[in-house]
């Protein structure tokens, strides 16, 4: 991913599925009733959440069951569109607050409350694809987690 200058826009609420539908029809993707309702789900839950919890939410909300096989595909294609993120340690996806702005995934994951925070450190993640290389191995996705318990939960 590599040193980045610019400044974030955290966005949120409209401005965020706004923002990822932007991105997405700019990939060339179309964004659909259940492509919305899966990206609002993600965003309003606000911490990683699993493709049942989030097929449960959306199942209500449209009165008819949405399978989570079908939910896996959309969460994957927002992956590999930058909206959404995956914290691997726990299968679970949470909203990328600045779709449109590319890094390494760095999560720190609260044990206690499940909550996650995505830091964007472009030297730590330089270092983990300068070892890797060092190695002989190309680093495609860096996946950084450190594990622990957030300010609150201390």
């Amino acid at each position: 991913m590599g040193k980045h200058e610019h400044a974030h826009i955290e966005a949120s609420g409209a401005s965020l599925a706004n923002a990822a539908q932007d991105a997405l029809e700019k990939a060339g993707e179309a964004w659909t009733d259940m492509r919305a309702q899966i990206f609002d789900t993600v965003a309003a839950i606000g911490k990683p959440a699993s493709a049942y919890e989030i097929a449960d939410i959306v199942s209500q909300k449209r009165g008819k069951r949405v399978a989570p096989n079908s939910v896996y595909r959309i969460l994957d294609l927002f992956v590999a569109n930058n909206l959404v993120r995956r914290v691997e340690s726990a299968n679970a996806f949470v909203a990328n607050s600045h779709p449109g702005c590319l890094h390494d995934c760095i999560f720190l994951i609260c044990d206690s409350c499940g909550n996650a925070v995505h830091v964007d450190n472009d030297k730590l993640s330089d270092g983990v694809r300068a070892a890797a290389a060092a190695t002989g191995f190309a680093a495609e996705r860096p996946v950084i987690e450190v594990r622990g318990k957030c300010a609150e939960c201390q």
